[in-house]
């Protein structure tokens, strides 16, 4: 395994059990959509990661959503609708 895929592994967890199979944050039920959202709507790292959102995050666990959603995304068949 590539050291980004352990990365990953060690952050990004998929569960059918919790939270409906949805990809989460290992150790945590805060879904990586939901860290993508924040990040969507101007919320930097740093906020994130503070009292005001999620303190048990950390920056290693915000970036980890992100390279998750990118692999998502390369891996998405896309179908041209035009």
């Amino acid at each position: 395994m590539a050291l980004d895929e352990q990365f990953l592994a060690d952050r990004i967890v998929v569960s059918r059990d919790v939270l409906h199979g949805q990809a989460r944050i290992a150790g945590t039920r805060i879904p990586v959509y939901v860290v993508l959202d924040l990040l969507g709507n101007g919320k930097s790292v740093q906020e994130i990661i503070s009292e005001d959102y999620y303190p048990e995050l950390t920056t290693a666990d915000v970036l980890a959503c992100i390279a998750y959603a990118s692999r998502v995304v390369q891996q998405e068949v896309i179908v041209p609708t035009r």
